[in-house]
């Protein structure tokens, strides 16, 4: 499925740079038939897809962590709304349903899989919060343990003991410690970093094919081939996927 993904994203990046380089209107054209059939493969492939996010979904409703429960299980809820109406649209272009308004299950489907991402966004970033707490907890303790300044990376608020007085150059420098904790734990965490960056990259498709943000074929290509290897990478590697 990832291989067929990463295909289809390679086909649309491919045809916009033979667009934007004047090839033929025949190539280009059968680089869209193409990536029309890997579409169609796909959804064909992922006739099962609802059921198993749906069983996802009640696995996620026993997590302990509250934040992390209501992420995952709506975040999953989503994708099985996603697969259904992806199920609708294969339907339809397969000749089952032709009268099925692909237009309007299309949109319907990127604005689930909108939400889904979204989710799944908000979990990385609750995740990176407490991640940088305890980095940062951790390094306030082992600064008391060896005689320095407490407060840890994080330097303490204006007349704090990490940084005394106010204004500007105390806020930059509160600001450049925060992104040096975010670089050190997304660089201890690389399941972590992985989804942040795969989620990232998938947000661009459904803003595109909904109109909110109009990125061009090149761009979410490009976002649909980086999230795809990384995907693929996932499974070749399962320690680099993401758990819960």
């Amino acid at each position: 499925m990832g291989k067929l993904r990463a295909a289809q994203y390679a086909c649309s990046l491919l045809g916009h740079a033979l667009q934007k380089h004047g090839a033929s209107p025949e190539l280009q054209k059968q680089i869209r038939q193409l990536e029309g059939h890997l579409s169609l493969g796909r959804k064909l492939l992922r006739l099962g897809n609802s059921a198993d996010a749906l069983e996802s979904a009640k696995r996620a409703v026993h997590l302990s962590d509250v934040v992390l429960r209501f992420c995952i299980t709506v975040s999953h809820l989503n994708r099985a709304l996603y697969f259904a109406c992806d199920n609708v649209l294969w339907a339809g272009k397969s000749g089952l349903a032709p009268r099925v308004d692909q237009e309007k299950w299309a949109q319907r489907s990127f604005r689930y899989y909108l939400f889904s991402l979204i989710m799944n966004l908000s979990r990385d970033a609750y995740e990176i919060r407490l991640l940088m707490e305890q980095e940062s907890s951790a390094c306030s303790r082992r600064l008391k343990g060896s005689g320095g300044v407490s407060g840890g990376i994080e330097p303490g608020g204006p007349g704090g003991p990490g940084i005394p007085g106010g204004g500007l150059p105390q806020v930059a420098l509160k600001l450049r410690l925060r992104v040096l904790l975010l670089a050190r734990v997304l660089r201890g965490h690389p399941p972590l970093l992985l989804d942040v960056v795969r989620n990232a990259c998938d947000l661009f498709i459904p803003l595109d094919k909904l109109g909110l943000w109009r990125c061009g074929p090149g761009i979410v290509g490009l976002c649909g081939l980086v999230s795809s290897i990384l995907s693929i990478l996932t499974l070749i590697c399962p320690w680099l996927r993401l758990k819960p």
